[in-house]
């Protein structure tokens, strides 16, 4: 059995900075850069809320900030 403390909010929330960049798919002003997990791992995007089309995808560390033991020489 776990001895964690179960999450007080409902749904998980990304933090998702905006971008000043026009949507090449539906043209839309606003586009916000965030991490999403998806085929492959990891993924720093760039994304319109609005169609959810992408315009910036690189692979993002697969442990995010943490750095595990004996990987860093």
């Amino acid at each position: 059995m776990h001895s964690f403390p179960r999450p007080e909010e409902r749904y998980l929330q990304a933090e998702r900075r905006p971008v000043q960049e026009t949507c090449p798919e539906c043209g839309a002003a606003e586009m916000s850069e965030y991490r999403v997990l998806s085929e492959g791992g990891w993924w720093n995007v760039r994304k319109c809320p609005a169609c959810l089309a992408s315009s910036k995808r690189e692979p993002a560390p697969p442990y995010g900030p943490y750095t595990p033991l004996g990987l860093e020489i």
